[in-house]
């Protein structure tokens, strides 16, 4: 079987203009209830998806829907799992860490207009609410020039086309759900004062690339824990790539100024040897950064979520 990115999620797109990511744990109070609904949802999902896309038109709806290990165990038993699919662990530097949450569900929503994330989630969660609780809401939005909170430009080294599908859709490794991906969602919150007070050749230096014109910098002027030194996975000399799709969140009035970093990934040991990289080699960015609500969920296929909605995977 060949990877077949018509049969993916919207795992490998842009981020859109306006984005809510949930995460959702289940109840477990009446597992035979949240069973049903889960396929019932299963088998929504795509027809609301196709439905909001002709009432938009020409503005189209992305959406994802992934599930952690804990619910893939819960939910699914007696089926097959994801080679790399686990519990996240967090990842403990001497300096920093990111931390766990515990999670079931994941959904992200992008569109061009927060009229239509909502209306779409609203519609997701009507069906979803009796059997699940908010664990994090987070409504997210494109900012100017594609920048960053931190005033940079984002994802400039993202894979796209073809290659983006190539980093971030399962293969032949796993035939039994190929066409799937693993997201991996963590919340940050940054220090901006204290960032933006630093000297713009100083966030150079700690970033590794020119704040403006988003050139990237030659080794010797970079600081040696420069975000896009340390944030790579350059194992056995190659550089291996997830595709991002950052978004930035802001409660303005508490002060509060983040980053919703998601990433998709063909495989998740690479997102993991990122993630080790940052946390354990103390990346500059981190100083001015605190993580929060970070929990890894596979994303099936479309084969994958009718299975699930004809109740074979239970």
């Amino acid at each position: 079987m060949e990877v077949n990115a018509n049969l993916a999620q919207d795992v490998f797109k842009d981020a859109g203009e306006s984005v809510i990511f949930l995460m959702l744990s289940l109840k477990r109070e009446d597992k035979e209830k949240e069973c049903e609904i889960i396929a019932d949802m299963a088998d929504r999902i795509g027809a609301i998806q196709r439905s909001m896309n002709i009432r938009v038109a020409p503005e189209t709806v992305k959406l994802t829907l992934g599930f952690s290990n804990q619910a893939w165990e819960y939910l699914f038993p007696k089926a097959k799992k994801p080679l790399e699919l686990e519990d996240f662990q967090g990842v403990n530097g001497d300096q920093h860490t990111a931390p766990v949450t515990k999670a079931d569900l994941f959904l992200h929503v992008r569109a061009g207009e927060a009229a239509t994330t909502y209306l779409v989630v609203d519609q997701i969660m009507g069906f979803l609410r009796p059997i699940v609780d908010v664990v994090d809401e987070t409504h997210g939005f494109h900012y100017r020039e594609g920048r960053a909170i931190v005033d940079f430009i984002d994802g400039t080294e993202n894979p796209v086309g073809e290659e983006a599908k190539e980093w971030a859709i399962i293969g032949e490794e796993d035939p039994d759900f190929i066409n799937g991906s693993y997201a991996f969602a963590q919340k940050y919150v940054h220090d901006l004062d204290a960032w933006r007070a630093l000297p713009t050749e100083v966030q150079e230096k700690y970033i590794g690339r020119r704040k403006y014109s988003d050139i990237e910098l030659e080794d010797d002027e970079k600081d040696p824990r420069a975000h896009n030194v340390i944030s790579q996975d350059n194992r056995d000399g190659e550089e291996h790539k997830i595709v991002r799709m950052n978004v930035v969140f802001a409660n303005p009035g508490e002060g509060v100024r983040g980053t919703y970093f998601i990433g998709y990934a063909r495989h998740w040991d690479v997102t993991r040897q990122m993630l080790t990289n940052m946390f354990t080699k103390n990346d500059r960015l981190l100083e001015y950064s605190t993580a929060q609500k970070g929990q890894l969920f596979f994303i099936p296929s479309k084969e994958i979520l009718d299975k699930i909605a004809e109740g074979e995977m239970f």
